[in-house]
């Protein structure tokens, strides 16, 4: 059996989705385990890119099946749209080619104006939530009142569609927003339901079964490590489990799959965020608009959900150091090597300052980060534009000695290594 789980090493956007299209091009399935659309991969192919917020990145590939996992919430008008859009693309999303979890929970219009009204309510504090519904759609799967896929299946669907929605309205009152009217949700939710039924499947046993006879699965988590529910920079996380032992739990996998499974982290050249919460090294002015880019090229770092722009810094060795460990990493992907390239100084953080006393491993996780000052060791930065290369040996000695110092700081080797945004533009190093 063959499990390989690809998560990000940060705050999310660290470039999964090319990484992920990378390993797919040897797999059999590309699986999704957590979160909803308010992740986005995005993946090269030439002139074409594809922005796939739902769907695993890995479907580009012919040969790929792919799995929307039971740890995830559904939106099904967000996923009709990139069902057309990979179809208009001449890719195949038949249901032998896509896959739905029963035990995958719907987003619906009610949780995502819990969702905005809940934002307006906490005023200056907001977390800055995307909007679409996760958290509220996730708190009705905790609170064992969520509508599932398998909900989808039953005669009665419309009615618990509207039962959803009634309940979701006495909320809103509370919140002083707008109610929502049951019957049109009930009549869209029922068309979404007769188009998805065909994709609706068991996909554990699917994927158990896949596992058991020698094939490769492809787990693909959404978001980051930094903004997991339980491990993240909290209360500023999303609403699940984004760290590669809930790539078990979000297929629906039992531990004989992570024997052998290899565990790759995907971490940026540098560090970004989207979003509020603490970022200790995060730079402002002249230098996060070069590290950033002016927003003119579909790769500069802005959300590729959202459209707001990234904060940016520099990269955080003692937080990709508590990534590796969370996850149980076994070796790196860095991305975007090739917009370092020209910057005469580099740094990175290699340990905090805090009450005196210097710390290279973090007391009581990421969550409480605004008192940790970052102690910088500075590298020297290299001239040469790298997004030609394709050998280990061609990239200049300091973007090697860069490469090694993460990876010392990590305690795993750089493996891969992206230096631009088509899908070919990788250095391998063995």
């Amino acid at each position: 059996m063959t499990l390989q789980v690809i998560v990000g090493a940060q705050w999310g956007d660290e470039g999964k989705g090319r990484i992920v299209d990378w390993f797919a091009a040897q797999a059999n399935f590309s699986a999704r385990f957590n979160g909803g659309d308010n992740a986005g991969h995005t993946v090269t192919v030439g002139k074409r890119i594809f922005k796939l917020h739902l769907i695993p990145s890995g479907i580009i590939h012919p040969q790929i099946v792919a799995i929307l996992g039971n740890g995830m919430v559904i939106n099904p008008a967000t996923l009709f749209e990139e069902m057309d859009i990979l179809r208009q693309a001449g890719i195949s999303v038949s249901p032998e080619r896509l896959r739905i979890s029963f035990a995958a929970h719907l987003i619906t219009p009610a949780h995502q104006a819990l969702d905005k009204a809940l934002e307006v309510a906490r005023g200056r504090g907001n977390l800055g939530t995307t909007g679409r519904g996760i958290g509220p759609a996730y708190t009705d799967k905790a609170s064992r009142r969520g509508l599932r896929l398998a909900d989808m299946l039953a005669v009665d669907f419309c009615e618990r569609i509207g039962n959803h929605v009634t309940e979701a309205n006495r909320s809103l009152r509370m919140l002083g927003a707008a109610e929502l009217e049951p019957g049109p949700v009930c009549e869209q939710f029922g068309e979404f339901a007769r188009r998805l039924k065909p994709h609706i499947a068991d996909t554990a046993l699917e994927l158990h079964a896949a596992l058991q006879t020698g094939k490769t699965v492809l787990a693909e988590g959404a978001q980051g490590t930094l903004l997991d529910i339980d491990f993240g920079t909290y209360p500023f996380v999303t609403s699940s489990s984004t760290t590669a032992p809930g790539a078990l739990t979000g297929l629906g996998l039992g531990l004989d799959a992570a024997r052998e499974a290899r565990v790759i982290g995907v971490v940026k050249a540098f560090q970004t965020r989207v979003g509020s919460g603490p970022f200790p090294t995060e730079v402002f002015e002249a230098l996060a608009l070069r590290l950033r880019g002016s927003g003119e090229n579909p790769w500069d770092e802005y959300g590729t959900t959202t459209g707001r722009a990234r904060r940016v810094g520099w990269l955080d060795g003692v937080l990709l150091k508590y990534a590796v460990r969370i996850n149980g990493l076994r070796e790196l992907a860095v991305t975007k090597l090739d917009i370092l390239s020209g910057l005469e100084n580099l740094r990175l953080c290699t340990a905090y300052r805090h009450d005196g006393k210097v710390l290279t491993d973090l007391p009581f996780g990421p969550a409480e980060l605004e008192a940790f000052e970052p102690v910088y060791e500075d590298l020297p930065g290299w001239s040469e534009d790298v997004s030609a290369l394709r050998e280990w040996g061609q990239l200049p000695a300091a973007a090697r000695n860069y490469l090694d110092r993460i990876a010392r700081l990590a305690g795993v080797p750089v493996r891969l290594v992206s230096v631009g945004p088509e899908r070919e533009q990788v250095v391998v190093h063995s």
